[in-house]
Order: C-alpha cells, then structure tokens, then sequence
C-alpha cells in the first residue's frame, strides 16, 4: 500500500510544484521573481516533510486526504471558488512584479514569512490531534468527538491555520493587490463553517453540547 501510495503523494506534489511555478513565474515573465521563489521553499518543503512523516507513520490519513473529494453541491461552490481565488491571487502577484505596480516592503514579506510557518506548525499540530481530520464536509465511521488540545480554544483550529496561511502568502509574494483577492477566503471559509457545524449537530455525538463549551468557531472572541 505505501509504495502505490508514495507515488500518488509524488505525483500531486510533483503536480502541485509544477502548477504553482506556472502561475506565479509566467505573469512574471522572469525567473527573477524572488518572491515566488519564496513561497516555493515555504509551502512545499513544509509539504514534502509532512507528506514523508505521514506516509511512514499515518499513511492512512495519507490516503484519505489524497483521495476525498467532496459530496455536498454547496462545499463543491466554496471549493471551485476558493481554487479560482488562489489562481487570481498568484497571476495578479506575478504581474504585479513584471509591471511594479506595488510592491510591498521587504520587512511586510519576511513578516508574512514567520506567519506562514507558525501558521503551518498549528495545522501540523490539529493534524497530530484529530485523526478524522478530513478535506471535506463529511462524518466519518466511528469517529469520535476531539475537543482538547487547539480545539479547547476554537472549534476549527484548521481553518484558523489556513487562514493565516492564504492570507501570509501575497504578503510573501509582496502584492497588496493578491491580498485584497485573497479576502475572499474569509466569506468563503465561514460559509463552509456553518455548513459543517450544521452536519456535524445533526450526526457527530456530543458535538452540540460542545458548541456551547467552546464559544468561538474560528478566532477567540471574534467568532
């Protein structure tokens, strides 16, 4: 099983890296882009780590995280969406280097830096404490309430991460313009949070009760 599933997880890393450069070194028509090169490091060396920890010890969580596709026709919208928004975000930073329409300051991107990697050290960290966790809406076969640990504090320490992860990546990529598309992600995010917790109250044990323990769904007291 984890030879055939080593290649898979290559194949869409492979794929992932191919795709990224594309978007990013294209507009800006340069292999210059330092920026790019940046994110590039950030995000997939962080990935081909994770990816390499959870073949040798979680290769199940591997496989469902490779494989899961989601069911719901209103999570397909916030997913088509959210890839659209991604694809918008990396071409404009790309052109916004190739034509300097503002450019952020070096301080602004090495910033945004230490937040991507703090924002990926809590999703490896809600990854070590939920074994459901799942790229989908679904409830899971025997799974089981988590309530320790980050989600103590919010009940979808996940999204926080990626939040902090979609948001840190124009600043890295030094365009305010790729920000600005990137806040899409937050209306997109929430929607599919009412979503879920509506799914979970109706079919995971115990998860009502735990709304009413844990207040806040993604920033404390925020919301």
């Amino acid at each position: 099983m984890k030879k055939g599933l080593g290649v898979r997880a290559l194949t869409r890393f492979t794929g992932g890296v191919v795709m990224v450069a594309a978007m990013l070194f294209w507009p800006a028509g340069s292999w210059g882009y330092w920026n790019g090169w940046l994110l590039m490091a950030v995000l997939f060396i962080p990935i081909a780590i994770l990816g390499t920890v959870m073949l040798r010890c979680a290769p199940e969580l591997l496989d469902k995280r490779l494989s899961n596709k989601e069911n719901q026709e209103e999570q397909r919208y916030v997913v088509a969406l959210s890839a659209l928004m991604f694809v918008a975000s990396f071409v404009v930073a790309g052109l916004n280097y190739r034509y300097g329409w503002h450019t952020l300051p070096d301080v602004v991107v090495w910033m945004a830096t230490v937040v991507f990697l703090i924002a990926y050290a809590l999703y490896a960290e809600v990854m070590r404490e939920n074994a459901y966790l799942s790229r989908t809406v679904e409830i899971q076969q025997g799974q089981r309430l988590v309530d320790s640990g980050l989600y103590g504090i919010v009940r979808h320490p996940m999204y926080t991460a990626t939040v902090l992860l979609f948001l840190s990546m124009p600043l890295i990529l030094g365009s305010i313009l790729s920000f600005v598309i990137m806040l899409v992600y937050i209306p997109l995010i929430a929607l599919r949070i009412v979503s879920e917790e509506r799914l979970l109250k109706q079919g995971l044990p115990g998860y009502k009760e735990y709304t009413q323990r844990v207040k806040y769904r993604l920033i404390p007291y925020v919301w």
